[in-house]
């Protein structure tokens, strides 16, 4: 009879409805996520000027807020904060076009140099491709010659002495001369789509900021009533964030301008004013906004010097610069990333562009980082911050049983050498590789895998203990320092609370009966993975200086345990990847080996941790071993205090009252 049976396949109804129910939910998400694109680009004209002012409000709410500390009330505080704005807003307009003005008017006295360094240029490399391509031509002209055929001289025509005596005639076109009102028109019509955004933005951010606290309230009762401590916490957590993100995003690129500001200045670059305004607006625009910016300014120094000093003082000037903001001071006022990966920010930004312009390009960080705030707070908009969102999108558990069903254990091994940079050895197969194990085991119950897939796994479970032969039992140095900052970042890691380290006895100062080659005998459960938990527990025991070795389920079975024979055995690890599913197969297995070997000491693992000791209790009353387990880490510190104390146990089957890294022996 097999161990696993799987369960019935679903009725062929009930299948199809739920694979109908899935494709309409499907279609349901696609046409609503083109309505709402659709919606963003139709209504663009609306949208924007809205999407500014919230914004806005985020960059003014710490103003507003610092103005009502002094005492301002709140609508002072809102309009003196909306003033400043303006002022700043108008005042970099004023300054812009004041120095394209000057920036005009000065273009003539470098066409000399420009078409110099034109001529050089030409003179340097067309010319060259020229003379390459006629001396080709003049290879290929006599074989050209040779194929061509004599024309014929009736094929000549004779001019038409009409055609040489008609002249040409001359043409003038006049434009007529323009009203008063179509000159207006022609200047006003450019100007006053953006000054009607602009005044509308305004407009908007100062009743968002009237109304911030109201507006907060009905976001929490749109997305989730249900806990209003916890959704108050979180939406206000965001809000603070995100006003201080894009408060420091601000200050850290108007800090960029000012120094490119002054450096071109002592460069000698015309107009150093314009291009630090223009370098601190384009920086907005994530990855590609800084080397935008450096543009003009090279263009400018190579037209304007007539040598190439200049040009490469100025591109050292950005480079340094950029690299100096974007490694130093911006990790440390908000950190060495915004929290998006760095695709994520790619493609929003190709789809903020083709959405609304150069205007989305800029807008294309903060929106994309409002949409990741509403994911991590929201419970129903989840899948943003796991689309958007530089946390990885599965856990260590998760990603070692997919790689593991993939087939990919390359993968699984990269992921333990950076894992085991912070966590032991014994910690990594505690975490991470039993647990995935375990989800290995649940799918091998219901049928999804097979035999076949199975044996690929389990081989390459094998060939991954092996890879990690070499590496000691040992908790890295950086362990402590790694978790806080996982715990800070929230990054999907390992959280148990650290543990001392075992110790790696020395075999000749052991008792008698731990001196042998394999003093401790794994022996296996009947589940699908418990050999290879025990063949991680025998290495485990070696990198602690006890010989182990493991022994199948098989071989200790009714039928072959008379003849099975371990003499110099002085400790017995019953391993078991879920004991609570197996306790009449452990209590028989347990009367056996109590029988063959009635001196040695017996460990029973592994117990689950997460119903408690409460829950334990009851199923380990019924197993009468010397030693119980939770983990391989505390199956080896069982084993290394028995080996180090050399004592009889006496058997005591009462539970560890915190059973996480603990050991548990009767007496005690």
């Amino acid at each position: 009879m097999p161990e696993h049976i799987p369960p019935a396949a679903r009725p062929p109804t009930m299948a199809r409805q739920a694979d109908g129910n899935a494709s309409l939910t499907a279609l349901f998400n696609l046409i609503l996520f083109v309505v709402i694109v659709a919606g963003l680009y139709l209504g663009r004209e609306v949208i924007i000027p809205i999407t500014l002012a919230v914004l806005l409000a985020f960059v003014l709410a710490p103003v507003v807020k610092l103005l009502r500390r002094l005492g301002v009330w709140r609508v002072p505080s809102v309009m003196l904060a909306v003033l400043l704005a303006i002022a700043v807003v108008l005042g970099i307009a004023g300054l812009i076009g004041t120095q394209i003005a000057d920036m005009a008017g000065q273009v003539p006295r470098y066409e000399t140099t420009i078409r110099d360094k034109v001529d050089a240029i030409r003179k340097s490399t067309f010319e060259r491709a020229s003379a390459l391509v006629a001396r080709w031509a003049r290879q290929l002209e006599p074989a050209q010659n040779e194929q061509a055929k004599p024309p014929s001289p009736n094929s000549e025509t004779a001019p038409s002495k009409a055609g040489e005596e008609q002249k040409p005639l001359p043409v003038e076109v006049h434009q007529p001369e323009r009203s008063p009102l179509e000159i207006a028109e022609s200047v006003l019509t450019p100007v006053v789509s953006p000054l009607a955004t602009l005044a509308a933005t305004f407009v908007v951010a100062i009743f968002v900021l009237l109304q911030r606290e109201d507006l907060r309230d009905r976001l929490i009762s749109l997305f989730g009533s249900g806990d209003l401590h916890r959704t108050t916490l979180a939406m206000d957590d965001a809000a603070d964030r995100l006003s201080n993100y894009l408060l420091a995003l601000l200050g850290v690129n108007a800090a960029f301008g000012v120094v490119i500001g002054i450096g071109l200045l002592l460069i000698g670059v015309p107009s150093p004013i314009l291009w630090a305004v223009l370098s601190a607006l384009l920086r907005f625009i994530p990855y590609i906004g800084a080397p935008l910016s450096a543009i003009p300014p090279l263009a400018l120094a190579s037209a304007v010097d007539p040598g190439w000093s200049m040009l490469l003082w100025t591109a050292a000037l950005y480079v340094v610069v950029e690299i100096g903001t974007s490694q130093a001071v911006e990790p440390l006022l908000y950190g060495h990333s915004t929290g998006l990966s760095p695709i994520s920010v790619l493609v929003s930004a190709t789809f903020w562009t083709w959405l609304w312009g150069p205007l989305g390009l800029i807008l294309s960080t903060p929106l994309t980082l409002c949409l990741l705030v509403l994911g991590r707070h929201v419970d129903r908009l989840q899948f943003l911050d796991i689309a958007l969102g530089d946390r990885p999108a599965l856990t260590p558990v998760e990603n070692f049983y997919q790689r593991m069903i993939a087939g990919d254990p390359d993968e699984a091994l990269d992921q333990a050498e950076l894992l085991l940079k912070e966590h032991s050895l014994s910690a990594y197969y505690d975490e991470v590789a039993l647990d995935g194990m375990k989800l290995a085991a649940h799918d091998v119950e219901r049928g999804v895998i097979g035999p076949e897939k199975l044996e690929k796994i389990r081989e390459d479970l094998n060939g991954l203990i092996h890879e990690l032969e070499t590496l000691d039992d040992s908790a890295p140095q950086i362990e402590a320092k790694g978790r806080d900052k996982a715990e800070h970042d929230d990054q999907r890691a390992p959280t148990r609370a650290p543990v001392e380290d075992i110790p790696v006895v020395e075999r000749e100062g052991l008792p008698p009966a731990w001196q042998g080659e394999t003093p401790v005998l794994c022996v296996c459960g009947r589940g699908p993975f418990d050999d290879t938990a025990s063949a991680m527990l025998a290495q485990l025991l070696g990198k602690h200086g006890l010989g182990a070795r493991t022994v199948s389920h098989a071989a200790i079975s009714r039928s072959r345990a008379a003849s099975f024979a371990a003499e110099d055995v002085a400790m017995i690890c019953v391993i078991y990847l879920e004991v609570e599913r197996n306790l009449p197969h452990v209590r028989h297995l347990l009367r056996r080996l109590h029988q063959r070997l009635p001196k040695a000491a017996i460990l029973v693992g592994l117990w689950s941790e997460a119903d408690g000791a409460g829950k334990e209790e009851r199923p380990r009353m019924g197993v009468s071993a010397d030693y119980h387990a939770s983990s391989l880490r505390e199956a080896v510190r069982a084993c290394v205090m028995a080996a180090s104390q050399g004592e009889e146990p006496k058997v005591n089957p009462a539970p560890s009252p915190r059973p996480v890294l603990t050991v548990v022996r009767e007496g005690q």
